[in-house]
């Protein structure tokens, strides 16, 4: 009978020893779990910071994007969504800009237009180029911060390659400026290139800034013009815009290699 109990006793000694290795087993586990993964945050933040971003945009353009997209078919509807927020209008404006400048795959032609359609042409102009400004400042300084390995795993090797080249011809202030300034050329991804280029913060905010102007009001124009309905207008605006598009698509680095060339 004694030398039972004490088998007993004893299986259930070995039993809650084993319990507590195991627990102990599982803590270091845990921890050594817990360090791999913050060492593994550290070392993926270019990526965690993408995501994030990503995040922070599909929200905003939730709830701001999809309603300008349609700006074409029913262009009062976005007017009253924008002038909804009242006093707080011109910000909810700004931060659209800034964040199609961020995320480049959102078109900033159909914002600049809502711009001039809600406003007028200077004030929508001059909004739409504040809120560009800002959003390429944000652009500039990430790309510079993250640096090349960054920019190589969100934009394509063919466009990297294809504005590197361009700005090594000559002047990259006045390759800058040009690329910005002649339509049809695909310059979505062109400020966070210019991050991780030898231009200057200084250089690259005014020549930018400077080659977006003509576009920039030319867009708030055809956006005022529609909230007129002024169409003889819209269409001269349109087709002039059209040639100048197609001849920057085609005969646009053409252009710019051949001023630089003579600069």
């Amino acid at each position: 009978m004694l030398s039972n109990i004490f088998f007993i006793m004893q299986e259930k000694t070995i039993y809650m020893f084993n319990i507590n290795f195991k627990g102990e087993t599982m803590l270091i586990k845990i921890k050594a779990f817990c360090k791999n993964l913050f060492k593994s945050m550290y070392d993926n933040r270019a990526y965690i910071m993408i995501i994030l971003i990503a995040l922070f945009i599909f929200i905003m353009a939730y709830e701001y994007y999809g309603h300008y997209f349609n700006i074409f078919r029913n262009p009062q509807k976005i007017k009253n969504i924008i002038l909804s927020y009242g006093d707080y209008s011109i910000f909810a404006f700004l931060a659209l800009q800034i964040i199609q400048v961020i995320a480049f795959f959102i078109p900033g032609e159909v914002i600049q237009i809502a711009g001039g359609y809600i406003y007028t042409t200077f004030e929508g102009g001059f909004l739409s180029l504040l809120g560009i400004t800002i959003g390429s400042a944000i652009v500039y300084s990430i790309s510079r911060f993250y640096g090349k390995p960054f920019i190589e795993k969100i934009i394509s090797k063919k466009h990297i390659k294809f504005f590197d080249k361009i700005l090594k011809l000559g002047n990259i202030n006045f390759a800058i400026f040009l690329l910005y300034l002649i339509p049809g050329i695909p310059k979505d991804v062109l400020a966070y290139i210019c991050g991780i280029s030898n231009i200057k913060f200084k250089n690259f905010m005014i020549y930018s800034t400077a080659g977006r102007i003509p576009g920039i009001f030319l867009s708030a124009f055809f956006g005022f013009k529609m909230y007129s309905g002024n169409k003889n207008m819209l269409i001269i605006i349109a087709i002039t815009a059209s040639i100048l598009f197609i001849v920057g698509i085609f005969k646009g680095e053409k252009i710019i290699k051949s001023l630089i060339r003579k600069e």
